[in-house]
Formats: C-alpha cells, structure tokens, sequence
C-alpha cells in the first residue's frame, strides 16, 4: 500500500526499491526556509539489522508493507528476548533484544504493548508513550533554589537517568515519556 512520505512514523515498516523490508526508527519532518520540505528516515533492514538512512519529499509515495499489529502483554525476558502474550488466543511470541532496541528498560511486568508481526516475525514494538515509574535516588533539594527550569538529575526503578524538578524525592512516582525517559508529572496515584 502507498502511502505519503510524511505520514510515516516510529515502528512503521517500508519496502524499500531493493523489496526488502525495512522498520522506521525514526521519521522527522524537515521544512527549510526555502526550497521542498523533506522526510528523513533512520531504517533498520529487518532481514539482518543494517540501519539505513534515506530522505524523501514529504509528498512522495512510499511502499508500506501490510504488518499484522495487534495488542500484546508483556510477559518476562530471558536469554531467548522479551516474551509477550496475545491477551484474546494467549499465543506467546518472543521478541529478540535487537528489536526491542532502547525500549528494553521501560517494559513492565503486564505492560500493553504493540508487537507488528510480519510472515510470523515479530519485527518492532510500540510501546504506550508514557509509563510510571518510582524515583529512588536524586540528589536533595537545595534551599534558595529557583523554581523556574532548574531540574536536578534522578535514577528511576528501572535504572534509567532523568531530569526531575527539585521538589521530587526519592520514593515518589513519577510519569516519563517511554520515547526519551523526560519527565512528564508526578504520578497520580
């Protein structure tokens, strides 16, 4: 199916002119001051994980090739990759690490994610764009320090390194973006 440059995104799998697959790590936008906007796209060959880089015009047609995607929980990891289960036939699939990519540390235990699957391959995951997680260590709040845009540095439960604001301590429960681990809000519940 073909499909606009432009309307591309993360986790998107192309077929590119040589007819292998390839799966977007990411699709950004460019708009110059003058000239045709562009699409540049970071690709990954699924066949044997050779990362590509290409750029089209924002208007030019792009094969998109047909992904099965459905919703899957994220079971456990072990030597064999990540293992999710299709909650409506209980099927398990395991995804390699190569897949998973930077994503690795923000699966938890019952996690909804996308997993696309093509010829019976898992081939990328989509995972919800934000997650909650607990602070537990960041440096403690110095007094006198202004409230305007001065984050301190924090682990999270699941050892990623963030920017949090200098009212969080450690123990709080704070909501991150899953793309980047920014800071988002303290957790609600």
């Amino acid at each position: 199916m073909k499909v606009i440059a432009s309307s591309l995104r993360k986790g998107n799998v192309v077929e590119r002119d040589d007819g292998k697959l390839y799966v977007i790590l990411s699709a950004e936008n460019i708009h110059p001051g003058k000239g045709t906007p562009v699409t540049q796209l970071d690709m990954r060959r699924i066949s044997d994980g050779v990362k590509v880089s290409d750029r089209y015009r924002t208007t030019e047609q792009v094969e998109r090739a047909f992904v099965e995607e459905r919703e899957h929980t994220f079971l456990y990891s072990d030597d064999e990759g990540f293992h999710f289960m299709n909650p409506e036939t209980f099927d398990q699939v395991a995804v390699p690490e190569s897949v998973v990519g930077d994503y690795a540390p923000y699966l938890q235990e019952g996690m909804a994610v996308q997993v696309a699957v093509y010829n019976g391959l898992a081939i990328s995951i989509e995972l919800p764009q934000r997650a909650t997680y607990e602070v537990t260590e960041t440096e403690p709040t110095t007094k006198g320090q202004t409230a305007s845009s001065s984050y301190k540095p924090a682990v999270l439960s699941n050892g990623v390194r963030t920017l949090v604001p200098p009212h969080i301590a450690p123990g709080t429960r704070i909501v991150v973006m899953t793309a980047d681990g920014s800071y988002v809000e303290r957790a609600k519940d």
